[in-house]
């Protein structure tokens, strides 16, 4: 019985083509938008993801806003690192100078650290080495650059030794980070980069004296809450105990927060994408009443000749959701299309197409396709077979 509805339902599907197509229109809009907003959220989000964690989820980044006149200096940030409770630390100043090589020039972006910051934010050096306790001591004018600038400013990678002009000072350059090292600390791979000696940043600009923005990693991930506490007290007692002074940033805590916005995220848009399938429902439901309409002389032989409530109600029912479902398998498989070429375009993205929302999709066009077309299945099988044979 299913199997010969399903057989009558396609070949009235496949008998006009084009009204079909039309009717699957406002399905296939839905599940596109439903999948591929959900696939870029969640393929944005996984690249963020995927950074923190490369950076660490027990690091924190403590921010000095208001520091009472009892400014840090880098050698009060390097000592927490003697803790128990921490591994690294290692203070942050940035600016924005200019690198020249001969004639070469071009923006740079410049951070002033210590030598903990290569472990904090997992920094590997391909060529030569980091800087070292002794450079910041002594102030030296040593830098560490990643391989754009190398190959923007020297043309090569092989540049150990050399040296560069950054802001009208002359640096030796003692190592070249790897290829991808420059985004994970928080540029991107395709600018200049470059890290010097914090005491060094200080004689090189006049914006920079004091602490602001320091960097701490736990002992251990299991630690991170207790490391968080411990920076925490230290300061308020630093500095009177004003919670505004400053602000510690727990990356486990973000993660969890991302986690959280992400899953809110994706239901609004998942709701809102919703909408969209409601109104290829109507559109399903239209088409059919005139289906109903077309074909009711077709109702009242089949009537006449035995079908009764169930066979016709069956029969319409089984078309609307075959509809409902091949509008949904092609809104999938342009959805796929579609997920395709912008990964090919955002390059430093992974997209790919979210299983739960292609199964969201499936079961919401199915429920959409059930409740639509039932009011036109239930009006073609209520018809009396006299009334149905007199339709001209």
């Amino acid at each position: 019985m299913i199997f010969q509805s399903l057989k009558m339902a396609c070949s009235a599907i496949v008998s006009n083509k084009m009204r079909s197509f039309l009717t699957m229109l406002g399905i296939i809009i839905g599940v596109v938008s439903l999948v591929v907003l959900v696939s870029v959220v969640n393929g944005a989000t996984g690249s963020v993801t995927d950074s923190i964690t490369q950076m660490g989820t027990n690091m924190l980044t403590v921010t000095i806003s208001d520091d009472k006149d009892k400014p840090l200096n880098w050698e009060e940030v390097a000592a927490f690192a003697d803790e128990e409770e921490f591994s690294a630390a290692a203070p942050t100043a940035m600016g924005n100078f200019t690198a020249k090589n001969g004639r070469e020039s071009d923006s740079i972006s410049v951070t002033g650290t210590t030598p903990g910051y290569s472990e904090i934010q997992n920094l590997t050096v391909s060529a030569g080495r980091f800087f070292k306790k002794a450079d910041v001591e002594n102030s030296t004018y040593v830098t560490v650059i990643n391989q754009y600038t190398a190959t923007t400013l020297f043309n090569s990678t092989n540049v150990v030794g050399e040296k560069i002009s950054i802001n009208g000072v002359k640096f030796q350059i003692v190592g070249v980070l790897e290829e991808e090292e420059s985004s994970m600390s928080g540029f991107n791979s395709e600018s200049m980069a470059a890290y010097i000696p914090y005491s060094t940043m200080i004689r090189l600009s006049d914006n920079v004296k004091y602490v602001t923005t320091f960097y701490l990693t736990a002992s251990s991930e299991e630690e991170t809450d207790t490391a968080e506490a411990s920076i925490t007290s230290t300061l308020l007692k630093r500095y009177n105990y004003d919670e505004d002074a400053f602000s510690v940033q727990n990356m486990s805590t973000l993660m969890e927060t991302m986690a959280s916005v992400t899953s809110t995220l994706s239901i609004m848009l998942g709701g809102i994408a919703a909408i969209s399938l409601l109104v290829g429902g109507i559109g399903i439901m239209n088409i059919m009443l005139v289906s109903v309409t077309e074909r009711t002389r077709e109702i009242g032989i089949r009537k006449a000749i035995g079908a009764g409530y169930g066979d016709i109600m069956m029969q319409f029912l089984i078309e609307a959701l075959v509809i409902s479902l091949l509008g949904c398998c092609f809104g999938i498989l342009a959805s796929g299309a579609i997920i395709f070429v912008i990964g090919k375009i955002v390059t430093s993205m992974s997209f790919a197409v979210s299983s739960g929302a292609v199964w969201v999709s499936v079961v919401f066009s199915a429920f959409v396709g059930i409740a639509f077309g039932s009011y036109p299945a239930n009006k073609a099988a209520k018809k009396k077979p006299i009334d149905a044979l007199r339709f001209s």
